[in-house]
C-alpha cells in the first residue's frame, strides 16, 4: 500500500484537487461536454483500443526502448542514467501518442476540421501526420517567433498538408498560438475539434491527453522490471504543459520508493523575468479555460515567459501537475538555458543522441543529480523528442 493518498484524478467535474475544471463560456461548455462524452464512450470499446494499439506498434514503432547511457554515466560519475527513447517514435517525439488518439476521436465524432496550437512544432507535426492518416483537414496555429526558430518542423507540417497560421500578436510564441487557435475553434465548435497539445485546457483534455501518453510509463515500468527486477530510483522529465512528464509519471505514482522530478525551464535565471518556471515561482490562477499554477501579475494576467525550448515557454501548466506539487508526490525543479545547452551538446557528443532542447532540460537535471547518487542507483529520463528541429538554432547560437 502506498503512503500517498490521491483525490480522484480528475473528479466528475474535471478537477484534480482544486485544479482543472472548465472555466469557459457557455457556448463552449456543450462542445467540451460532447467531446468528454464521446471520449468516454469510445475509449471503452475494444475496436478503438485495438486500432490505437495497432497504430502504436506498426505506425509509431512502439514500444520505445529504454537505453543505458553508459558513456554519459561513466563520464559524470554516480548513478546510472537511462533514457526512455520517445525520440525514436515516428515524427520524433512523444506527441504522436496523443495525436493519434485525438485524430481517431475526431473521426469517430464526424468532425470536419482539427485545430491546434504548437510551440516547438512537434505537436503540429504529429497532429498533421495523424490527420493525414485518418483523412481530416488540419489547421495549426504557431507563433511567428517559433516559426522562425523551428523551420524544419514548419516545412514538415506544410508537406503533410496542414494549414499553418502564423501568429504575430503578443510575444508571438506558444501562449499566443493557443489564444489564436481558441478563437478559430470558437467560430464553429460543432464541426471543428480543438486537439490540445498537452495536459492543459478545459476538461476533458488534461485527463484525455494523459491517458494517451500513459503508455510511456507503462512500458518503462515493465521494461525496468523485466531487465532489473526492480524499478528506477528516480524518474524525471521536462515540464512545460506537462504531457510527456505525466505520461511517464502516471505508472509510478503509487511506488513510494520511486522519486519523481519534473524539470522546468529556469531560462536566464529564476532571479530574472526570463524564465518559464511556473510551478517553481507561479501561483494558483486560471488560464485557457482551467485552473492551475500560473506565472501572473497582480491582476491575474499571465506574464511573458521565456525558454530556449519553444515547447516549454508557457505561463501555465497541467492541472494534475499542480495537484501533484501540492500533495508533494512530485518535486519540481528547474534548469537554465545554459545548462540545457550543455546537456544538449554533451549527450550528442558522448552518446551520439541529439535531444530536443525540451528533453535536454531533463537530461541536464539527471546529469546534476547523478553526481549525488551511488553508482548502483538508476535514473530514468524521458527523452521526449529528438533535436533535428533544434540543430540549426543551436549551431547558430554556439557559432558551430
Amino acid at each position: 500500500m502506498s503512503k500517498f493518498e490521491f483525490a480522484p484524478m480528475p473528479n466528475s467535474e474535471g478537477y484534480f484537487g482544486e485544479y482543472g475544471g472548465q472555466i469557459i463560456p457557455p457556448e463552449l461548455k456543450q462542445a467540451m461536454d460532447d467531446i468528454s462524452l464521446a471520449y468516454e464512450e469510445i475509449r471503452q470499446t475494444q475496436a478503438f483500443q485495438d486500432e490505437l494499439m495497432q497504430l502504436f506498434q506498426d505506425y509509431v514503432g512502439r514500444p520505445s526502448p529504454v537505453y543505458h547511457a553508459k558513456r554519459l554515466s561513466d563520464q559524470i560519475g554516480g548513478a546510472q542514467i537511462y533514457l526512455k527513447r520517445e525520440d525514436l517514435n515516428h515524427t520524433g517525439a512523444h506527441k504522436i501518442n496523443h495525436c493519434l488518439g485525438e485524430a481517431l476521436l475526431a473521426k469517430h465524432m464526424g468532425k470536419k476540421k482539427v485545430i491546434a496550437e504548437t510551440g516547438a512544432g512537434q505537436h503540429g507535426v504529429a497532429l498533421a501526420t495523424a490527420c493525414a492518416l485518418v483523412g481530416i483537414p488540419c489547421e495549426i496555429h504557431m507563433g511567428q517567433v517559433d516559426i522562425e526558430k523551428e523551420h524544419p518542423n514548419v516545412t514538415k507540417m506544410k508537406i503533410l498538408g496542414c494549414k499553418l497560421v502564423a501568429v504575430t500578436q503578443g510575444t508571438a510564441t506558444l501562449k499566443d498560438a493557443v489564444d489564436s487557435a481558441f478563437v478559430a475553434y470558437l467560430e464553429n465548435p460543432t464541426d471543428y475539434i480543438y486537439a490540445i497539445g498537452s495536459v492543459v485546457g478545459p476538461h476533458p483534455f488534461p485527463a484525455m491527453v494523459r491517458d494517451f501518453q500513459s503508455i510511456i510509463g507503462r512500458e518503462a515500468r515493465e521494461q525496468f522490471q523485466t531487465k532489473f527486477n526492480q524499478l528506477p530510483d528516480v524518474i524525471t522529465a521536462c515540464v512545460g504543459g506537462g504531457s510527456n512528464a505525466i505520461g511517464l509519471f502516471t505508472a509510478f505514482l503509487e511506488d513510494e520508493d520511486v522519486k519523481i522530478v519534473g524539470v522546468e525551464p529556469a531560462g536566464e535565471g529564476l532571479d530574472t523575468h526570463r524564465h518559464s518556471a511556473t510551478l517553481t515561482l507561479g501561483s494558483p490562477g486560471a488560464i485557457h479555460g482551467f485552473k492551475c499554477y500560473v506565472l501572473q501579475d497582480e491582476n491575474g494576467e499571465p506574464l511573458p515567459v521565456h525558454s530556449i525550448a519553444s515547447g516549454l515557454d508557457y505561463p501555465g501548466v497541467g492541472p494534475q501537475h499542480s495537484y501533484l506539487k501540492d500533495i508533494e508526490r512530485v518535486q519540481y525543479q528547474s534548469v537554465t538555458d545554459q545548462e540545457c545547452l550543455d546537456a544538449f551538446m554533451t549527450l550528442s557528443q558522448v552518446e551520439g543522441i541529439i535531444p530536443a532542447l525540451e528533453s535536454a532540460h531533463a537530461v541536464a537535471w539527471a546529469m546534476r543529480q547523478a553526481r549525488e547518487m551511488a553508482p548502483e542507483q538508476r535514473i530514468l529520463v524521458n527523452l521526449s523528442g529528438r533535436g533535428d528541429k533544434d540543430a540549426d538554432y543551436v549551431a547558430d547560437k554556439l557559432g558551430l
